[in-house]
């Protein structure tokens, strides 16, 4: 299976990669060669190519990578070196994503165990999307040999469509991001984009990992299409000074790895300025808009929609990518961003607890980032072995935090010399991070001592994940699908664009195990604006997994459903 082959060239910029599944046409040492040489007239000093196991050709033959070596030294005389990465890529320390899918998939499969009698059917405990599911283990056998066959028979198509609608369409996105420029198809004889509209992106909100991936993707799927792409420098108050320059296919070259806005990030709302923000779309006659960025993008999408009565230049399609290490943005249960921030607390939380081995008999309490919102404060709990995560949206008293208290000093008398105590950053005005670490000192003396650490900017991370990466591809991508619908369905004879729907202002999210575009006005509802928060939180259901696994009495649900092989393939994961 190619799986890895591909997500790591999407999240790696690959410059060539070759699978089993869609081998290379015969003649491909002229292509890559051909590749590499303008790749390096462009300026770009390194290549990589990457190489999967049991890659051919369509005539069957085998492709190695000393086999790619040679072409490129042969043909290129350029300075070439193969990494077999083998059990390495196995990995160290498993990410945070891969810890709490083990916590989720071991309950789930306990659940399973106990409901089963001697006629159930047995089942493949997975994730999907973002939702627990049982397929039946008979129809993935099935579904495995199929895909072997298909590859022998020499159907290709087939075979990657049997590898899932997930693995096609990453296939698929690669091949067209990675292209040196856009094709000859996009444009006209004088060069003008034959797609005709003219787009734009933006951040709003604080700066999150996966933002300039996102920004990539859209730009170039934009720019395939023939569509005009404007890239909106600083926010909200970039867009009314002016800092508006259109983008090309190479400005956004090497931009998936990189952590932070390029293009600039300001918390900045447009309300109070809608009238400098309507004569600046008109100038640049904008008429489509991408806002990547958190809870301050959503509310900002919809004070613009909300004055679409007002000014004709607001009636444009509009969509928002919620990008925030919060994960704390209505209408989706992963942000861009808090993959990475997770795996930052959770590295520290590591370290930490490392230091509380050495020595012996030591608790830390530490403070997360998040706001209201305690998705990092509970999910690092889960993946760090956390003994406690306290969180506004799980109110707490002094009775529920001397038991906690207890708990850790009947634990240090069995034998584990250390803890970790979570808390959100405003989980609660009065029960701060000092009062904690005061009263567990206090309670703790002659058993145990204590340590408090405020963690700060650094959880924002440095080079976003993978998930992110190829989270932030995928959703710009399906964005830019959905503008164009849009504007094709609200075009008027005229030329201008009247989108005045709630449906043409969205939020793309990942629901369950989809993803989805929610009209704005919808999710008015389901927001608590004065705490900056979603009321209804999905991670919420894994609290009691926590507190399970740190040995306290709880009681979790299950969440999985039982679905076939069909459906699980029909669906386009951001996992897969």
């Amino acid at each position: 299976c190619s799986y890895l082959a591909i997500m790591a060239a999407l999240a790696s910029e690959a410059d060539y990669v070759f699978i089993p599944e869609d081998p290379v046409v015969h003649n491909w040492p002229e292509k890559l060669c051909k590749k590499i040489l303008q790749e390096r007239s462009a300026g770009q000093r390194l290549n990589i190519i990457i190489v999967s196991e049991g890659a051919i050709d369509r005539d069957g033959n085998p492709i190695t990578a000393e086999k790619v070596k040679q072409v490129v030294v042969d043909r290129l005389q350029q300075d070439t070196r193969i990494t077999v990465l083998g059990h390495v890529q196995r990995g160290g320390n498993p990410s945070a994503f891969d810890r709490v899918l083990g916590c989720r998939m071991g309950a789930e499969a306990v659940l399973a165990l106990m409901e089963a009698d001697d006629k159930t059917e047995p089942c493949v405990v997975s994730l999907d999307g973002n939702q627990a599911v049982r397929v039946p283990l008979m129809e993935c056998v099935e579904r495995t040999k199929s895909v072997a066959q298909a590859m022998a028979d020499k159907n290709w198509e087939l075979a990657v469509n049997l590898r899932g609608r997930s693995f096609a369409r990453n296939l698929e996105t690669y091949k067209m991001l990675t292209r040196l420029k856009p094709p000859k198809s996009a444009f006209d004889e004088q060069g003008r984009g034959v797609g005709g509209y003219t787009m734009a992106v933006m951040h709003i909100g604080a700066p999150a990992c996966g933002m300039n991936a996102a920004v990539r993707s859209f730009v170039r799927n934009c720019i395939y299409r023939g569509d005009t792409v404007m890239g909106i420098h600083d926010g909200i108050e970039g867009l009314i000074g002016g800092h508006i320059k259109k983008m090309e296919w190479s400005d956004v070259t090497g931009w998936v790895g990189q952590g932070g806005a390029f293009l600039g990030t300001k918390r900045t709302l447009p309300e109070g300025k809608f009238k400098e923000i309507a004569a600046r779309l008109k100038e640049f006659n904008i008429q489509a808009l991408l806002i990547i960025g958190g809870f301050e993008a959503y509310h900002a999408a919809g004070q613009l929609t909300d004055q679409r009565a007002n000014y004709k230049e607001f009636c444009i399609p509009l969509v928002v990518i919620p990008s925030t290490i919060s994960n704390n943005v209505p209408g989706t249960e992963f942000s861009l961003g808090a993959d990475t921030g997770l795996n930052e607390i959770t590295e520290i939380c590591d370290r930490i607890r490392q230091s509380a081995q050495g020595t012996k008999r030591r608790v830390f309490v530490i403070e997360t980032m998040g706001g209201y919102c305690g998705y990092l404060a509970t999910l690092a709990g889960l993946a760090g072995g956390a003994d406690a995560a306290y969180i506004y949206e799980e109110k707490f008293t002094i009775k529920d935090l001397q038991q906690d208290v207890y708990h850790m000093a009947s634990k240090m008398s069995d034998g584990v010399q250390r803890g970790l105590i979570l808390r959100n950053e405003k989980a609660s005005d009065n029960y701060n991070t000092e009062f904690i670490y005061r009263l567990y000192s206090e309670e703790g003396k002659g058993l145990f001592s204590t340590r408090s650490n405020v963690l700060g900017h650094m959880q924002q991370g440095g080079s976003p994940t993978p998930f992110d990466r190829n989270m932030g591809t995928k959703m710009a991508a399906k964005c830019v699908e959905w503008l164009v619908e849009q504007l094709k369905a609200n075009t008027k004879p005229d030329g201008s664009i009247d989108a005045k729907t709630p449906e043409t202002a969205c939020l793309l999210g990942l629901v369950r195990r989809q993803y989805k575009f929610t009209p704005l006005k919808e999710l008015i509802g389901e927001t608590n604006f004065e705490q900056r928060i979603p009321k209804h939180q999905w991670w919420l259901k894994l609290r009691p997994l926590l507190r399970i696994l740190a040995k306290h009495d709880s009681t979790y649900e299950e969440e999985g459903m039982y679905i076939t092989v069909e459906e699980e393939m029909s669906t386009d994961s951001p996992c897969a």
